[in-house]
């Protein structure tokens, strides 16, 4: 079975080296086992009759019994074409065939009663079925009749007759030579106690299902297999990484954390930040290395936590890094643990891309001599001449941002790996952390501190623009600042939408010099005057500040009450979230007010809508992943990760979290997977491992 499944797919029937390029380059179909693996993602029920008359309210494919009249050929040459009645006494829609004119109307006969399928259109008025399909009805071709698969084809496809049909053709083609059973990994107990059909009925019924039931049931056996082995792999390489990945023990919570807590904390820990702390200072323990991913709401408190955990660290002699994405969010991390442990004995420096030769020969000494406990930076701090004395501890802010090879780089800082700590404040879907970080250990913040108001979110049109103009105004005259963000800096003539330059100078003309000062912030600005910019506006110096996306993060200004985003429509929900997080940071409530063109796709107004419905950051990432799919959610540095055929994870939670507690189930019960039972499972794992590089054990 094997050997004929790994043949090339040209040598399949009808296929060819052409159809085989294009199979190959299109749908990434290289052999007889990929067809096999290339999935309907619908049926057309071919069980069911419409009548005539209720045409219009179907959509799309109809499946008509009637009779043929009226045949005619009109037109010549290229424009001929073959027209016909259709009728089963309820209603008349035209036939029309514009090729294979002569044979077809030849083969029509007025007497018989014919079954017609095909796509019904509406053109001048009238219902019309293109090129329908035709047979001549008998009571056993009707009873024959069950779901017809559709598959994924395109342009490039289509254009060789790998049109949907034409999978079809090739797949039953497909079968016709596999003649005997498709093996199962799965045992036959496995199998009843997860309520799974076999492996060979499950394909068989995929592509052909014997009716609506079987196909559900193939559906869930695939897609549960599927997500298994996705957790199955995550599991294994996590115990795996725990065995072999041993790290520094903390073996006290030490005088730094403890003199911290009792003087210096600024204020009370959520009973959520007291759990995170417990469930790290539980991994410090082990002896193993810590992989922990730590997901927090934008304002949930998750640097505090990060500056008590390396105070650990600290106080067992050893050295932590924070590393961010970006200077200003580095920058940030750095004034702000200064600002918490400035009166005491805890030396905390900044390495960014903009640290100065002098300045960073003088950081390089005091990180080898151990007299700086903690190191802030971007990536710089993973250059190779950064060495540190002894690091045990690096924390990873906003981790999405960077790639994993990146990240490997801490491992090489010292004898042992350090332990491992990425936040993000971009929630994460529980599928998603599921499938994407099921190596990790996560933990959540999932409450706010004390006293944080939920920022209020309202949605305007370009027509409402004075009213806004209006509200900054009062803000300002209670002594608030304002952000307003747009998503170009310069013009396009592809995109109607405003623009930063256009605004800047709007927001100028309606509120001018003396009485309103305003920063203007971008990415193609030089970081210094960037930074003088943001530092006018962090002072209180200007009201207003205008920019792009970049103060999506780092920026923290507790005066800053309200968040204005221009083309708001233009922006992804994270982002969006991500934007509005830079408010509600003081004590007084904050607002944002989505800027909107009258036009909004379905999908714009389900963004818009859920902004102004919720402020719970969880919500919002499951509503993303079903507007957006988890590739563009995780971004381009975990493609890759994922490459399911079936499964679908922003629908098939429910099966995810069965497949997982199945997977860990197994585990502990034959971790090595050497029973004899287990062979299926342990060989088709060996073959999803291979070939795909251990990053199990970087965070």
């Amino acid at each position: 079975m094997a050997q004929l499944l790994d043949t090339p797919i040209e040598y399949l029937k009808g296929v060819g080296p052409q159809r085989g390029e294009i199979l190959r380059k299109e749908a990434k179909i290289f052999t007889f086992r990929d067809l096999l693996h290339y999935f309907p993602f619908r049926y057309i029920d071919r069980t069911k009759f419409h009548a005539v008359r209720d045409v219009p309210a179907t959509e799309g494919y109809v499946q008509l019994k009637g009779r043929i009249s009226g045949v005619t050929v009109t037109g010549a040459g290229r424009g001929k074409r073959l027209n016909a009645k259709f009728t089963d006494g309820s209603g008349v829609v035209d036939l029309v065939w514009f090729q294979g004119v002569k044979y077809i109307q030849g083969s029509l006969n007025p007497a018989k009663t014919y079954i017609l399928f095909g796509k019904a259109k509406l053109f001048g008025g009238k219902w019309s079925v293109p090129h329908p399909e035709l047979e001549v009805f008998e009571e056993n071709t009707a009873a024959g009749k069950q779901l017809q698969p559709v598959y994924p084809s395109g342009e490039k496809m289509s254009a060789k007759g790998l049109n949907s049909k034409g999978i079809e053709k090739l797949t039953r083609t497909l079968f016709e030579h596999i003649t005997v059973a498709i093996p199962d990994y799965f045992p036959p107990d496995f199998l009843q106690k997860n309520n799974l059909i076999d492996r060979n009925t499950a394909l068989r019924n995929i592509h052909f299902p014997s009716g609506p039931a079987m196909a559900e049931k193939a559906r869930f056996r695939l897609k549960f297999e599927e997500l298994f082995f996705l957790q199955l792999e995550l599991i294994i390489r996590k115990e795996i990484g725990k065995q072999r990945n041993k790290s520094f023990v903390f073996t006290e919570v030490g005088h730094t954390f403890l003199d911290f807590y009792e003087n210096y904390l600024p204020f009370p820990l959520t009973n959520a930040q007291k759990r995170v702390i417990k469930e790290i200072r539980s991994d410090f323990h082990t002896g193993s290395q810590m992989n922990r991913l730590l997901q927090g709401d934008v304002g949930s408190g998750k640097t505090v936590v990060a500056l008590l955990t390396m105070l650990i660290a600290v106080g067992n002699g050893y050295q932590t890094a924070l590393m961010a994405p970006t200077e200003i969010l580095a920058n940030q991390h750095y004034l702000s643990l200064k600002e918490m442990v400035k009166d005491m004995p805890v030396r905390i420096e900044l390495l960014t891309g903009s640290t100065k030769a002098a300045a960073r020969k003088e950081l390089h000494a005091g990180l080898e001599s151990g007299e700086i406990h903690i190191l802030v930076g971007t990536h710089a701090l993973l250059e190779p001449k950064v060495k540190f004395k002894n690091l045990g501890y690096a924390v990873i802010d906003e981790q999405h941002r960077f790639g994993v090879a990146q990240r490997a780089k801490f491992w090489k800082k010292n004898t042992l790996p350090p332990h491992i700590l990425v936040m993000t404040a971009t929630p994460i879907p529980r599928t998603l952390a599921m499938s994407f970080y099921g190596d990790l250990d996560v933990s959540v913040i999932d409450e706010l501190p004390p006293g944080r108001k939920p920022v209020s979110t309202v949605h305007y049109f370009e027509s409402q623009r004075l009213k806004v103009f209006g509200f900054i105004e009062e803000e300002i005259r209670k002594g608030r600042q304002v952000y307003i963000v747009y998503p170009l800096i310069s013009e396009s003539e592809t995109l109607d939408y405003q623009n930063l330059m256009q605004g800047y100078e709007a927001i100028t003309r309606r509120f001018p010099l003396p009485d309103y000062k305003v920063s203007v912030v971008h990415g193609q600005m030089k970081a210094e005057d960037k930074d003088w910019e943001m530092a006018r506006f962090v002072n209180g110096e200007t009201q207003i500040m205008v920019a792009t996306t970049v103060i999506e993060v780092g920026v923290n200004v507790p005066n800053a009450s309200v968040m204005i985003i221009e083309s708001s429509e233009r922006f992804g929900l994270s982002q969006l979230h991500q934007l509005r997080g830079r408010v509600g940071r003081g004590a007084e409530q904050s607002y944002c007010i989505l800027m909107s063109g009258n036009k909004l796709s379905n999908e714009a107004k389900t963004r818009l809508s859920t902004m102004c419905a919720t402020n719970d950051g969880f919500r919002i990432a499951e509503v993303d992943l079903e507007l957006r799919g988890p590739g563009d959610i995780m971004g381009t540095q975990q493609s890759g990760i994922l490459d399911l055929q079936i499964a679908d994870l922003a629908k098939d939670g429910q099966i995810l979290t069965i497949a997982r507690a199945t997977a860990f189930e197994l585990v502990e019960k034959d971790p090595q997977l050497a029973e004899a039972q287990h062979a299926g499972i342990r060989k088709k794992l060996n073959q999803q491992l291979k070939g795909k590089p251990n990053w199990s054990k970087i965070a």
